[in-house]
């Protein structure tokens, strides 16, 4: 069983997003909480799987709320909220450890799905560190260096189309180089119709993926 938390500064919205919930047999809404104060004090209590959170709230707002979670409860992962879908906001969710963000209204089956896939990751990601013994994020070793490197994969998804994953993802990419310094990889997993590189003003000299696996046996000039 999944157990949730659900934050949200109105009530009406903490009612239906539990409704919506109430169906799932492997989802337990075990608490709701109305500010980040109260999402920090119950989740400390409940020590739930997944915590859904509004990221416009007054007081404590959802973005230093879900920066103390993520240090006190590590192994809780954090599905970010809003009516809108900028990708200031976006970058800020996941900078502050959010799995996931739903841009509301979104569906039963939308919101369902999106609890199950993040505890599905985070179950697979603490498998790793649960067999090493020691309970750490594992890390990787940069062979040209030896330097080991611990790395973060943001997923920026949507089950339909229009929603603007691309624009979001290309934005947030760009944001995080800026801001962080570091590399950043950034990948379209729509293989068919991704137009990341158009986005971003590039002509690539290979073809995709899809390409490589329908043209049948790869050659020197796709493989590299």
């Amino acid at each position: 069983m999944i157990k949730v938390l659900i934050v949200d500064d109105i009530p009406e919205t903490r009612d239906h997003l539990s409704r919506l919930l109430g169906v799932e047999r492997e989802i337990d809404v075990a608490g709701t909480a109305g500010s980040g104060e109260e999402a920090i004090q119950v989740a400390m209590d409940l020590r739930p799987d997944i915590i859904v959170m509004d990221i416009n709230m007054p007081g404590m707002d959802c973005i230093a709320a879900s920066e103390i979670i993520a240090q006190r409860l590590p192994s809780t992962a954090i599905i970010m909220m809003s009516v809108h879908g900028e990708a200031e906001q976006l970058k800020q969710a996941m900078l502050a450890g959010a799995r996931e963000f739903l841009v509301k209204p979104f569906s039963a089956d939308e919101f369902s799905t999106s609890i199950k896939r993040v505890h599905e990751r985070e179950r697979g990601r603490r498998a790793p560190a649960s067999a090493s013994g020691d309970g750490a994020t594992p890390a990787v070793a940069d062979s040209s260096s030896g330097e080991v490197e611990n790395h973060q994969v943001i997923a920026v998804f949507s089950p339909k189309g229009g929603a603007g994953r691309t624009t979001l993802a290309t934005n947030l990419a760009l944001a995080l180089r800026k801001e962080t310094g570091q590399r950043v990889a950034l990948v379209d997993a729509n293989l068919q119709f991704g137009d990341v590189g158009v986005l971003l003003n590039l002509n690539p000299k290979n073809r995709s993926m899809l390409d490589a696996v329908e043209g049948g046996e790869p050659d020197r000039d796709i493989v590299e």
